[in-house]
């Protein structure tokens, strides 16, 4: 079996797998895991299942040695100057660093892989795909991109979160802290040739509102894709994580859904049962309601905004997330509409490859992505 791309959806599924008396080949194109990230911080959330993510991850055999933090309260800002307090009794999201570092959650799934018996062949481009193989190629296009710095600091742990267009047009800017590191960013879901001025006024923000302080600051930029395949099965081959959509539409929290991609691809195969038609069962129906949801988050503005926040303050966040986030009647007839406001809104009209140094423009500089074809699932 071989199964090509080693970011988390690829490695759990090899990992799944090679526990299980498989025998595994991973091939990755890139020298080292976790290349598109730099140690930066990333939340791994707790609301879209019934069960905590982390005992999720250990059910299916997947041990926690990367470093982690649970988080249960933060402020959010709006943009007319007001903020609120969110918390929750357990975990909201789980603080995870990502990248090719030890402590990283991209290193330690490496280490499992291969204390599994996993063959991990890097610098490995594969042009084709012959015999039995899962893809896991991650996102071939921007619909989104962060960027940001990572930091030492002597400030307090916590975490801050800004809804505000002179921040991050369609996104949201966000201050994570723990243990003497830090993380800041603007998310944004368009305005990328200017990402630099929307990032200095996510900085100001931050050292006008908390004194940010950053010692060791080094720049750091990633991107993400929002799509729902029609299927997640291409040529006969199980596709996983962010090549299969696996991606919250809303606000990007998408690596439960990558993980969840892997394991389910391994269960198919173990079980020989139709990939499929798990996909369509267990996943689909929540990238689905993660779309409607930003239809609506786009749609109430923010004016409306602040009347949702509140909402969030009073009672515990997690459940509140939790019901907007369950797959429902609302979110199945509102699905043909937030598909095609997305078809029409996904690319960025300022990112026009000429002169731009965006995020993303960036990544297709520096890359050649392998195998493009092997990226479309639904004809996108």
């Amino acid at each position: 079996m071989t199964v090509i791309g080693a970011g988390p959806a690829g490695l759990v599924c090899a990992i799944a797998l090679a526990r299980a008396g498989r025998r595994v080949l991973v091939r990755e194109w890139h020298r080292n895991v976790g290349m598109r990230f730099h140690g930066d911080f990333q939340g791994l959330e707790n609301w879209s299942g019934e069960q905590d993510v982390m005992d999720d991850l250990c059910a299916a055999g997947i041990e926690p040695t990367f470093d982690y933090h649970g988080v249960t309260r933060g402020t959010v800002y709006d943009s007319r100057g007001g903020h609120y307090q969110v918390q929750s009794a357990q975990p909201l999201f789980y603080l995870v660093r990502r990248g090719s570092d030890e402590g990283c959650l991209d290193h330690a799934l490496l280490g499992q892989a291969i204390a599994a018996g996993v063959n991990v062949r890097f610098e490995d481009r594969a042009s084709d795909v012959e015999g039995d193989a899962v893809l896991a190629i991650g996102p071939r296009r921007a619909d989104i991109i962060a960027v940001g710095y990572v930091f030492a600091t002597d400030m307090a742990d916590g975490s801050w979160l800004v809804l505000d267009e002179r921040l991050a047009p369609r996104g949201y800017a966000y201050l994570l802290i723990h243990d003497g590191r830090g993380t800041v960013a603007s998310c944004l879901l368009k305005g990328f040739k200017q990402q630099a001025a929307y990032l200095t006024r996510t900085v100001a923000f931050f050292r006008d509102r908390l004194g940010l302080a950053m010692n060791a600051a080094k720049p750091f930029g990633g991107f993400g894709n929002f799509r729902i395949p029609s299927s997640a099965v291409q040529g006969g081959h199980p596709v996983i994580g962010e090549q299969a959509g696996s991606q919250d539409a809303l606000a990007g929290f998408g690596m439960r859904y990558a993980l969840r991609s892997g394991l389910l691809a391994a269960r198919s195969i173990l079980e020989g049962r139709s990939y499929a038609s798990l996909w369509h069962h267990e996943l689909r129906p929540l990238l689905r309601a993660g779309m409607v949801n930003r239809l609506i988050f786009d749609l109430i503005g923010e004016r409306g905004l602040p009347a949702v926040e509140k909402r969030l303050s009073h009672g515990d966040a997690r459940h509140a997330l939790r019901r907007i986030y369950r797959p429902s009647i609302v979110s199945r007839l509102l699905f043909p509409i937030a598909k095609l406001r997305s078809l029409g809104a996904s690319r960025d009209p300022s990112c026009d490859h000429i002169d731009c140094d965006c995020v993303w423009c960036q990544h297709q500089a520096e890359h050649n992505p392998p195998i493009a074809d092997l990226n479309r699932t639904d004809g996108r």
